[in-house]
């Protein structure tokens, strides 16, 4: 069986999650420099069985695309020229930011650790994926 993975894409660095091969649980996996993504998707790719790749559509609450659209739509370009054979789905991903420092919070995490822009990105691809899932 293969696995789900989610992208929350951002300039600097991405979130990634993935699910378990039964698709029932979403588990951060790790945050990586975006100029590194490609490489790192294609070793995992090598690696593990993944059936599809979702990727965080940021949108504003009037529903319109934020500017990081546009960066995600070039990344796509590449993504499905490296990887023709990937499905690729898209999914909100309003406020996952947000719940994502919240529930590091909830968890009682540090005032240190939730400035951990990278955790928050990797907590934020999770969101996503269990939006998907769910």
């Amino acid at each position: 069986m293969a696995r789900v993975l989610a992208l929350d894409y951002g300039l600097k660095r991405t979130g990634i999650a993935v699910t378990d091969e039964l698709k029932m649980i979403a588990s951060g996996l790790t945050t990586v420099q975006t100029p590194d993504l490609i490489d790192f998707l294609k070793d995992y790719f090598q690696k593990e069985s993944v059936e599809r790749v979702i990727i965080g559509e940021p949108r504003r609450m009037d529903d319109s695309f934020s500017e990081n659209e546009a960066n995600i739509r070039e990344f796509l370009k590449v993504f499905q020229k490296t990887f023709p054979e990937m499905p690729t789905e898209r999914m909100d991903e309003r406020f996952t930011s947000k719940m994502a420092v919240q529930s590091m919070i909830d968890g009682g995490l540090k005032k240190k650790k939730r400035r951990d822009k990278a955790l928050v990105d990797e907590i934020s691809a999770t969101l996503i994926l269990q939006s998907w899932l769910y």
